[in-house]
């Protein structure tokens, strides 16, 4: 009370200096009041702006933590910097200007909403600080918490948005609140994504279902990339072909999703591709064949361990080899399969750990599938196509050591045509014959 007396006898005598006859009463000395006011708030803002907020920053750069180079990064000292004029305002405007003036409600509420307001603007600052903060710790890959920031920043600028309206109004903020009861189905309208949403990011991140940087997969909506960000409303997903798509955060539980996380959290990629072999290549294998193939590396000794089963079947159930329906031999296709497997086994990029098989499927009118089924130890993009090509390269060019043929319709028309050669007379003849008369 004495210092609220002293500095308002001192500025009276100030202005009694300059206007003799002037009271505290008149008009004129609330208007130079307010002007006095708003100039040294004008004073400190510049004073706060351009001296105290550059110090800061320098202390902020000095230092080795992230959080304080987040918090200038996002605004949160500038902000601040907006607090020091309106708490002026505040606490020197009851001391200079009597209650009963229309300036003095006037100033009083002003600075209140422009501290309501740069303190939420200061707060949003520091809960982004925190959002980036927890994104750049292991954390951050278990769950994240982007839609949990945003439900806080609603909830404080909806408080923000009732306290001034009770402000202004000179209203309880708690009969402003009993009165939204009338209109909660309105509202329930209004945020209804915004409910959907925060209950949706409680389930994603309880059950750890998403988080960005998963590659996600939604035929329904065309999506198939990375997600960007799971806000309290909107997911953005950057697809393969860098188009941004925005999905609703609730689609992510009440929709069809394809995860790829655990492809990319275990230990390799799969490859599932079939080549339709020709079925007419498809035969049993004569002593020259089974030399040619002793000399392959990866079955020479499948090979001799075959020979040496099947000669022992045909001693124990005295078959002669020769006989084609009663003996058993080994066919082109099947030794053809088993050294696909054994060249899987030896290669370097696939990973050993992993199912390995490679199968055949049903027939279709297409030929035979023989399907490879294994998985790349690479999971990258680019080098998993590179090392699925590169085998399946290999397979195919190995289909002739085997005497096999890939099948493709042009390719077995050109085999029918072969099969049944039209001779160059047959053009002539046929003219020959639509020239004679009929009987």
């Amino acid at each position: 009370m004495e210092v609220s007396s002293s500095v308002r006898g001192t500025f009276v005598h100030l202005v009694k200096d300059v206007f003799p006859s002037l009271t505290t009463e008149d008009p004129l000395y609330n208007v130079i009041a307010l002007a006095s006011i708003l100039m040294v708030a004008l004073v400190i803002y510049i004073i706060a702006r351009l001296v105290v907020r550059p110090q800061i920053a320098s202390w902020v750069y000095k230092t080795n933590n992230l959080w304080d180079n987040a918090l200038q990064e996002h605004g949160f000292f500038r902000r601040l910097m907006h607090l020091f004029p309106a708490l002026f305002i505040f606490l020197i405007t009851p001391i200079l200007i009597d209650s009963e003036s229309v300036f003095h409600g006037l100033l009083i509420k002003s600075a209140q909403l422009y501290m309501f307001y740069s303190g939420l603007l200061a707060l949003f600052a520091l809960l982004s600080t925190i959002e980036d903060v927890y994104n750049a710790s292991a954390l951050s890959k278990r769950a994240p918490i982007t839609g949990f920031i945003q439900v806080l920043k609603l909830g404080f600028a909806i408080l923000t948005i009732l306290f001034s309206i009770s402000l202004i109004v000179d209203k309880s903020p708690l009969l402003l609140v009993s009165g939204l009861t009338a209109i909660a189905a309105v509202l329930l309208l209004i945020f209804r994504d915004t409910i959907l949403g925060f209950v949706a990011g409680i389930q994603i991140a309880a059950n750890r279902m998403f988080n960005t940087g998963d590659w996600i997969a939604m035929p329904k909506y065309e999506v198939d990339g990375e997600i960007l960000e799971i806000g309290l409303t909107n997911v953005k997903v950057q697809n393969w072909d860098k188009t941004i798509s925005t999905l609703p955060t609730y689609s992510l539980t009440t929709e069809a999703v394809k995860n790829w996380r655990g492809m990319q959290e275990s230990g390799g990629r799969r490859i599932k591709r079939a080549v339709h072999i020709n079925i007419h290549s498809i035969k049993l294998c004569d002593s020259k064949m089974l030399d040619r193939f002793s000399k392959v590396r990866y079955i020479s000794e499948y090979i001799e361990n075959k020979t040496n089963e099947l000669r022992a079947f045909h001693r124990d159930y005295s078959i002669d080899e020769s006989d084609l329906l009663n003996s058993r031999r080994l066919t082109n296709i099947g030794t053809f399969r088993a050294y696909l497997e054994a060249y899987l086994r030896k290669h370097a990029l696939v990973n050993q750990s992993l199912t390995l098989m490679v199968r055949q499927l049903p027939p279709t009118e297409l030929g035979l599938p023989l399907e490879i089924y294994c998985f790349s130890a690479r999971k990258d993009w680019v080098e998993y196509e590179h090392i699925q090509a590169d085998i399946f390269d290999h397979v195919m060019a190995m289909l002739s050591v085997f005497d096999l043929e890939a099948y493709q319709r042009d390719g077995h028309l050109t085999q029918l045509s072969h099969c049944f050669p039209v001779s160059e007379s047959q053009p002539a003849k046929q003219a020959d014959a639509a020239d004679k008369p009929t009987e």
